[in-house]
């Protein structure tokens, strides 16, 4: 028999995991956007189109924050700190909801 603390324990377990799993899908858009860039991927591609379309917005205030001339060291800096920020922020806050 199920409890109601248990069953409300398990629900806060799935949506943390939930959330971890959004953070995480949100860091393999970035690292895939900064793979394609470093690799020089066409840029008319659709499925490029579609990554840029989906990594640009995640990016946040990231893009432009530091001055590099360097196209792949930018990319690294611009989406991989988004990245970064995405797995930290939605692992706190599903920390917090694990409680």
């Amino acid at each position: 028999m199920t409890t109601w603390r248990s069953h409300r324990s398990s629900s806060r377990t799935t949506a943390a995991r939930v959330i971890t799993g959004v953070g995480a899908l949100f860091a393999v858009i970035e690292v895939v956007y900064i793979l394609m860039i470093i690799a020089g991927a066409n840029a008319g591609n659709a499925f490029y189109g579609f990554i840029r379309a989906l990594a640009v917005p995640l990016a946040l205030f990231f893009p432009g924050l530091f001055p590099v001339d360097n196209a792949a060291i930018r990319a690294i800096l611009d989406y991989g700190l988004a990245a970064v920020f995405w797995l930290v922020v939605t692992g706190f806050i599903a920390r917090m909801l694990g409680r």
